[in-house]
């Protein structure tokens, strides 16, 4: 048994958008950055100018090398590496569905955590990963072999997302309402474990979102420029004039990325949910909002304020943004966050529903816009039976509602009861990767 207190554990949460880690026991998590990362095959590389070889051998200290078919790739994790423009870099994503596709990527991304954001030594701190509730059993096992034999960790514990998010908040039975970057969630947690059979999920995440204020903005005009494509010049004092760069070789995923951190700023600031279902009319001739973008120009944003955040209630509203034709086959079959939550709720036993109904969670980034709380908790007053009293729940603290999972795995980590709990380095070597379902249910 694992029975080391003196040693704070490291908790990580991989998210579809970003990642974060830090020390259990603490409020916050250290390092948050995203979980892509910029990637250049070595065949491109070899053919830069000498000077652009300076530039990467200064960036050098977070790029990780990894094998990639008979080509080497570089990877550059962290905002910072991710910040700066290279030519022919690719933003790619670990994640496919939900689920890890590319384990190297997943791999750099640790080793950045630890190495570069936490300065620690894996081989002496006990590791507690979150995980998605649709993690595979292959999943879990490749994940206890990376940490056991790669940072050789010495004991190691896998939680699932919605469990972490129900500790936070001080429960052991809730309905968490988990609205990330790639999905939203909704899943029933009972005394501590997940309920599998009821799990609801949908696409519509904060990366639809923000792909949708895009094209919607793309569509009245407003292209987003990349903070790389141009320069200001101070033409007299306090007025700049901006000159645009060209720039051949940046990859569209590179510059999608660089757009997309600009408007989901956008959406952070100017974006609430309306307190009604979104309709044309009655939101045609609301004020408009005013918003500076990098490059100097100010936007107006209307109607748009209300009518992205109302996807997540509506999904077939993306069928009236032009150019997200990719995502229209789709919408039908997606059903809005109020009919998931009773959805879910039903599919559970009848004796836990109403417990279920006074206790929904709201986790993730997706989920601290402003009134989101209010509207969901409105439409399910509206939908659900008369005797549920329906209740929902987020922190007030946009912060502890963004980290919750995180700060679930702080908690969990550093209680006393806990720490008999964790799957060690001998256990592992004895029973093998399969023991961490025994261990970890």
């Amino acid at each position: 048994m694992y029975g080391g207190d003196e040693v704070s554990a490291i908790v990580i949460d991989l998210g579809s958008h970003t990642c974060k880690a830090g020390y259990a026991g603490e409020d916050a998590p250290k390092a948050v950055f995203p979980t892509v990362v910029g990637s250049i095959d070595q065949m491109d590389v070899d053919d830069m100018t000498s000077n652009e070889k300076n530039i990467a051998v200064d960036s050098k200290n977070n790029v990780k090398d990894s094998e990639k078919g008979k080509g080497k790739r570089k990877l550059f994790v962290g905002s910072q590496a991710l910040g700066f423009r290279r030519d022919h870099m690719e933003v790619l994503s670990p994640f496919k569905d939900g689920i890890v596709a590319d384990w190297d990527i997943v791999d750099s991304i640790w080793d950045h955590a630890f190495r570069e954001c936490l300065l620690i030594d894996p081989k002496e701190h006990p590791m507690l990963l979150a995980e998605p509730s649709s993690n595979s059993q292959q999943q879990r096992e490749r994940t206890a072999e990376l940490m056991f034999e790669k940072y050789t960790a010495p004991a190691l514990f896998l939680a699932k997302n919605a469990v972490l998010t129900s500790f936070a908040s001080g429960r052991a039975t809730s309905l968490v309402v988990d609205s990330g970057g790639g999905s939203t969630t909704i899943t029933p947690v009972h005394d501590g474990y997940v309920i599998q059979k009821a799990v609801a999920f949908s696409p519509i995440g904060g990366e639809l979102l923000t792909d949708c204020l895009m094209k919607s903005l793309e569509s009245k005009g407003v292209m987003i420029k990349p903070r790389y494509s141009f320069k200001r010049k101070e033409i007299q004092p306090g007025v700049f004039q901006t000159v645009d760069i060209d720039i051949p070789n940046t990859t569209d995923s590179y510059k999608l990325y660089s757009q997309r951190v600009i408007a989901s700023d956008i959406k952070e600031c100017v974006c609430r949910a309306p307190d009604t279902p979104y309709d044309e009319g009655s939101y045609s001739n609301i004020p408009m909002t005013p918003y500076e973008l990098p490059d100097g120009q100010t936007i107006e944003i209307g109607a748009d304020r209300f009518k992205i955040p109302d996807i997540l209630f509506n999904p077939s509203l993306v069928q009236t943004i032009p150019g997200m034709d990719n995502f229209v086959e789709i919408a039908p079959s997606v059903r809005g966050l109020p009919q998931m939550v009773i959805e879910s709720i039903n599919k559970c036993d009848v004796d836990i529903r109403r417990e279920l109904f006074s206790s929904i969670l709201l986790a993730g980034g997706t989920a601290s816009m402003q009134q989101l709380k209010e509207r969901l908790e409105k439409d399910l007053l509206e939908e659900s039976p008369q005797a549920a009293r329906v209740k929902v729940l987020a922190s007030g603290n946009a912060t502890e509602r963004r980290f919750s999972v995180w700060i679930g795995g702080s908690i969990l980590a550093s209680l006393g009861s806990f720490q008999q709990m964790w799957l060690s380095k001998s256990e592992y070597e004895e029973h093998g990767a399969s023991y961490v379902q025994r261990k970890c249910p």
